[in-house]
């Protein structure tokens, strides 16, 4: 690994334009403390309360998906300010986190720096698309907590996970995926569906507009990966969808009667995502996969390599 080479960060002003966005500054630190991500909660709950108790829980649950033991070097693409790396540090990993944002990056080394992290987790700016400043092989797992909906490219993103995870490594991915249109049930109104593509353009998510049910998946299987497993965990974050919904409803409703609806984004989101779960058009998934073992790679690359 090289942090003396300056990494490569594609410029996507839709993106900055989301994080920079007041809405989201205050919204992410007043409801989720500065995380972004869902909280985990069991599949017969109701009541969201306390939220930080239930993002851990999803930490907890995205370390269980790793399986990665104590020392091992785990890659946080998309790592915010910090939290989600600094979680999994304090279970005995080493983490090095990457996000594009430099404001999050100035801000989770202060954190890092603050809580006694610095010798488990490293934050630096990064581009999940152009990992070249990290070596081939270099980490035990890599994980996104819904930050690969952000991805323009995300085939690429999944070749440079797998190029410098070890053989053997893991990979964990909190997403989210949907139906086709095609697959709309008809009973469905378009406001619904037409609500999800807003989010998605406004919440600059052109990968989520990709990941049809099965899609991410596959993908992994493209690129290498194998014994992928995808686990649908939309049951365990319906009080905090709830919890939007709630708080959004009133505001949305001034906000679409005046047509701000590209301003306020996570409004949006909050009736829409409520929306759009109550009628099993979208799902918030766990997809796991490892890398294969140095033969099973060996043999592969033989294999490619005979004529005929």
């Amino acid at each position: 690994m090289d942090d003396e080479k300056e990494p490569l960060v594609k410029p996507s002003p839709s993106l900055q334009r989301y994080y920079e966005s007041l809405e989201s500054r205050i919204g992410y630190r007043l409801f989720l403390g500065g995380t972004r991500h869902f909280g985990y909660y069991a599949a017969d709950a109701w009541w969201p309360f306390p939220i930080t108790a239930a993002l851990r829980r999803m930490e907890d649950h995205l370390f269980g998906s790793l399986k990665l033991q104590p020392g091992s070097r785990a890659l946080d693409a998309g790592c915010g300010v910090g939290h989600v790396a600094m979680h999994l540090a304090g279970k005995g990993l080493q983490v090095y986190g990457i996000d594009v944002m430099k404001r999050h990056v100035r801000w989770g080394q202060q954190y890092v720096k603050s809580r006694g992290f610095e010798k488990t987790v490293t934050i630096r700016l990064g581009d999940y698309h152009n990992l070249e400043n990290l070596n081939d092989k270099s980490f035990d797992g890599v994980y996104t907590m819904e930050t690969l909906v952000h991805a323009t490219d995300p085939e690429r993103v999944l070749q440079e996970f797998f190029r410098v995870l070890k053989p053997g490594g893991s990979i964990a991915l909190y997403e989210y995926d949907h139906v086709t249109r095609d697959n709309v049930p008809k009973d469905v109104p378009e406001s619904v569906v037409k609500g999800l593509e807003q989010v998605n353009r406004g919440a600059s998510m052109p990968a989520n507009e990709l990941f049809d049910r099965g899609v991410l998946p596959s993908m992994l299987e493209k690129h290498g990966f194998q014994d992928v497993v995808v686990e649908d965990l939309s049951e365990n974050i319906k009080p905090m969808i709830m919890l939007f919904f709630v708080v959004a409803y009133i505001p949305f409703l001034f906000i679409q009667l005046l047509g701000l609806e590209a301003w306020f984004v996570n409004t949006q989101a909050g009736v829409q995502g409520y929306r759009v779960l109550k009628w099993r058009l979208w799902r918030y998934i766990a997809v796991t996969a490892k890398k294969p073992s140095a033969k099973v790679l060996d043999d592969r690359e033989l294999r490619e390599r005979r004529p005929g």
